[in-house]
This record gives C-alpha cells, sequence and structure tokens, in this order.
C-alpha cells in the first residue's frame, strides 16, 4: 500500500532504521496530525530577535519540496529582515543557529537553495550576498548597482547561477558566486522586475513586471545567458501576451508557464504557454506555443498570488478568497475563509496554507478520488496572537513536519511563528 501512495518508499529492507515499513507508519503518523490539526497534535514557538520587517523566509534544509523527505532530521529556517541580519533556526526547539552580522543596509530580498546549501541576499543598496547554509558564514560579495532585487538561484551540473531582477527592468545572470561571467538583458526598461522563475527542466527563465501591463514578459535561455563568445548575446523570447501579474512554472512540466495578464479589456486572463527549444543549422530560437487562455472572472483583485500542484489545476489566491481551475479554465473550487486579504500561500502535494491580514493560517488538504480527480478540503485554523501586537501574517513556508510563518508587530519588529507537528 505505501509503495502505491508514495512510490519513494521503496526502502532498503535490509536497513531496520530506514525500512519502508517504518517509514510509512512515520509519515501516516505525521500526515494525520497535520491533516487534523487538533490541539495537542502540535507546538507553536515564537521566534524572536529581529528587530525590523521579516523580508523573507525559507526553510534551509528540511525537504520542503520533496517528495521523499527525510523524516528523522530536523528542520531549519532562514529569516532576512529590514534589521540588515539573517538568522537561522531551529524549527523544532525555536534555537538560535546563527545570525550574519548586522548590516547598516534592510536585507530586500533572500533566496535559500538547500541543493547547493547555499544563502543569497540583496540589500537596499543592490549589494549582493552569499552565506554559507550550515554554518551563517559570508562566502563572497559584489554589488549590482540595483536599488531593488529580485533574487533566483538555482545550480546546473553542480555549477551556481545567480540572477538578480533590478529596479530599472534588467535582468543581470552570472555563474559562480565569484561572478567570473555575467550578462545582462533588459525585460522592462525603467520599471522593476518582479517576477523571476525557472522553469523545471532549468532550461529556461521568465522575467516580468506587474508595475506596467503594457510590457510583456520574457523568456531567457539559461544556457545562453553565460555564453562563451561575446558575440552570441542571451537568446531570448518575448510573451506575446502584456503584462505580468503573477506566473508559475508548472511543476509537473519540463518547461509550462502559467502566467496572468492583462486582457483587452483591463480584466485579468491566464494564459498557459509550453515553452520549446528549435535548433537548426544555422538558427536556435526559443518556441513559445500557447495551450490555454481564459478569463478569470471571479477574481478582480489587483493582488494575486499563483501557485500550482501538477499538470491537473493551478491555486490562485485573489483578495480573500481561494479559487482552484483547471489548466482547461474550469473553475473547480473556491473558498472564503478569510475575513482579511491573503498575503501569501504554500501550495505542496499534501495541502494548501494560506496566510492572512487577519492573523490568520488556514490548512487545506488535497484529497484524491478514484476516477483520478482531486479535491481541496479545508481542514483548520492556526493563530497567529493578538491583533493589538500585530498587523497579521506576511508569509508562509513549510516542510515536512512543520509550517512557518511571519507576522508583522505592531511595533516594528516582526515576529517568526512555528508550528511543529509531533511523530
Amino acid at each position: 500500500m505505501s509503495l502505491q501512495r508514495w512510490v519513494f518508499c521503496n526502502k532498503d529492507g535490509n536497513n531496520e532504521d530506514m525500512s519502508w515499513k517504518r517509514y510509512f507508519l512515520r509519515r501516516s503518523h505525521l500526515e494525520k496530525k497535520m491533516g487534523e490539526g487538533k490541539t495537542g497534535g502540535y507546538t507553536c514557538k515564537s521566534f524572536r530577535g529581529h528587530t525590523g520587517r521579516v523580508t523573507a523566509l525559507a526553510y534551509l534544509n528540511g525537504n520542503s519540496d520533496s517528495d521523499s523527505p527525510d523524516l528523522w532530521s530536523s528542520s531549519s529556517v532562514c529569516s532576512a529582515s529590514t534589521d540588515g541580519t539573517v538568522k537561522a533556526w531551529k524549527v523544532q526547539n525555536g534555537e538560535l543557529q546563527w545570525s550574519t552580522p548586522a548590516s547598516e543596509n534592510p536585507i530586500t530580498d533572500m533566496v535559500v537553495n538547500p541543493e547547493l546549501k547555499l544563502v543569497v541576499t540583496a540589500d537596499s543598496t543592490g549589494v549582493i550576498s552569499t552565506w554559507d547554509g550550515p554554518s551563517g558564514n559570508l562566502l563572497t560579495s559584489f554589488s549590482t548597482g540595483f536599488l531593488h532585487c529580485k533574487l533566483l538561484v538555482f545550480s546546473i551540473d553542480g555549477h551556481t547561477h545567480i540572477s538578480v531582477g533590478g529596479h530599472l527592468g534588467s535582468v543581470r545572470n552570472s555563474l559562480g558566486t565569484n561572478v567570473p561571467k555575467i550578462s545582462t538583458v533588459m525585460v522592462c526598461d525603467s520599471f522593476r522586475v518582479t517576477t523571476l522563475l525557472i522553469s523545471p527542466d532549468k532550461k529556461f527563465l521568465t522575467a516580468g513586471t506587474k508595475e506596467n501591463n503594457d510590457l510583456c514578459a520574457k523568456v531567457m535561455y539559461t544556457e545562453s545567458l553565460h555564453a562563451e563568445s561575446e558575440d552570441e548575446g542571451p537568446l531570448c523570447q518575448t510573451l506575446p501576451v502584456g503584462g505580468c501579474q503573477a506566473a508559475v512554472f508548472i511543476p509537473t512540466q519540463p518547461s509550462r508557464l502559467a502566467i496572468i495578464h492583462t486582457g483587452p479589456s483591463r480584466n485579468s486572463i491566464l494564459t498557459v504557454f509550453d515553452i520549446t527549444l528549435r535548433k537548426s543549422k544555422y538558427k536556435t530560437e526559443i518556441i513559445v506555443n500557447q495551450v490555454k487562455s481564459f478569463s478569470l472572472t471571479q477574481s478582480s483583485s489587483s493582488q494575486l498570488l499563483l501557485k500550482a500542484k501538477d499538470s491537473h489545476c493551478i491555486v490562485l489566491a485573489a483578495a480573500h478568497q481561494l479559487f482552484v481551475y483547471s489548466l482547461s479554465g474550469e473553475l473547480l473550487q473556491s473558498f472564503s475563509d478569510h475575513t482579511m486579504p491573503i498575503s501569501a500561500m504554500w501550495v505542496d502535494s499534501f495541502r494548501v496554507v494560506t496566510a492572512s491580514r487577519d492573523l490568520s493560517m488556514r490548512v487545506l488538504t488535497w484529497k484524491k478520488h478514484r476516477d483520478g480527480g482531486q479535491t481541496l478540503e479545508g481542514r483548520y485554523h492556526l493563530l497567529g496572537g493578538s491583533h493589538s501586537m500585530s498587523r497579521g501574517f506576511t508569509d508562509v513556508v513549510c516542510d515536512y513536519s512543520s509550517i512557518v510563518g511571519s507576522v508583522e508587530g505592531t511595533d516594528g519588529a516582526d515576529v517568526l511563528k512555528a508550528y511543529c507537528f509531533n511523530f
């Protein structure tokens, strides 16, 4: 039964500690706790230490994006703040693992690559710093000159790639943390890059802005971003739609992109594209094929969050509501569990978690049906404290055994709330 439910449970039966049976029982128990959310089934801890706003949140480890998590290791989460520090916390006990020295400049963005054990930050002056994940030691630092930075870090064949979107519309790409090679692509002249994504097959990078609905997002071929010859510039293709309110790559497809943009009547439209590379003897080009396009009539909010579970459905948060759409445009489900706007959302193969300004998080889980379909079922709320001390949740991340959210404090010092589910 475990092999049917989790194909990754094919553990070595000769290893008593890591047998598939023990794994199955442990994960079944954990998912039951996380699905129910009953009192006593989890603990809630507050992590205090930042003196400013938390601007980014990510797991340092903990298999947050893995289908086969290691249920025997503890989790760590990183938080970046306007107080100029990055802190790593042990989720299960709240212990501060490490903290970077306080910088004079606020940290505006942070990304973590668990595979590389690397933390990358950007401050308000455009300085990009890389930190060793286990120790928090500074590895490298360089300046981009950007006043606003959108970060993306990924690895291909063991090589680190860092892309930085700037406040004037360009994306700067470097190979390696020491920046030996650099290329720059103009995406949205004079406007901030607000979207920066890498496809699951790591062949294509997508960048765009939500600040101007007339500017089209661009797709870049990652291999061309670091061409050996200076005459060979990055290979790019402009998407045939204006604006980029939100976008996501479908995780179960090599390079299928869903993007919300503005239609002729200034309404929100979701279009799905398949992105491929076509090579001939004399030419290489990016091909963008439209798969489906439909109007989002139920969601009129200007603040949209878009996530994808698989090739069957996508999840959209608009204002205080949550919508589940098929990729063919059918509205499958809608939820109105919050009284204030949803500020952040997490989607994985087990659940959806929405964090709201109403100082609550709603946990929903996926249910598979015999006919192959699936539905989302609301389970429970997690509360974040008192409105007299807080202004609501601003971010949320999850892994196999915990949920961590950042709460905006009324005194300017944000707090992390960690909900750990008992094994």
